[in-house]
């Protein structure tokens, strides 16, 4: 036997995150559909943020990335995005409004 005959194929795995995301983009298009009022914006989003965390995790590899790695990204993007955020809220506190 071979030594890469014992190795899994990440195929299998792949062509399912696949077809999850392609169910999670039909679940949007039929999201868009429906009235959902204030919550249409939050419905959008959450199946956007699933998207990203299938793509993320099985695509960039980072189901099996060193977890300090994970956590030092992690941190990085949520001070970026209270960063974000705070500026944002800034500039909008301080606009005259008349």
């Amino acid at each position: 036997m071979s030594k890469h005959s014992s190795a899994k194929s990440p195929l299998k795995g792949y062509f399912a995150v696949w077809i999850a995301l392609l169910a999670c983009t039909g679940l949007t298009v039929y999201a868009a559909t429906l009235d959902l009022a204030p919550y249409n914006a939050a419905v959008a989003l959450g199946i956007a943020t699933l998207k990203a965390t299938l793509v993320a995790l099985f695509f960039m590899h980072v189901w099996h990335a060193s977890e300090k790695l994970t956590k030092l990204v992690v941190i990085a993007a949520l001070f970026f995005l209270l960063l974000l955020l705070g500026l944002t809220m800034t500039d909008y506190a301080t606009r005259p409004w008349s």
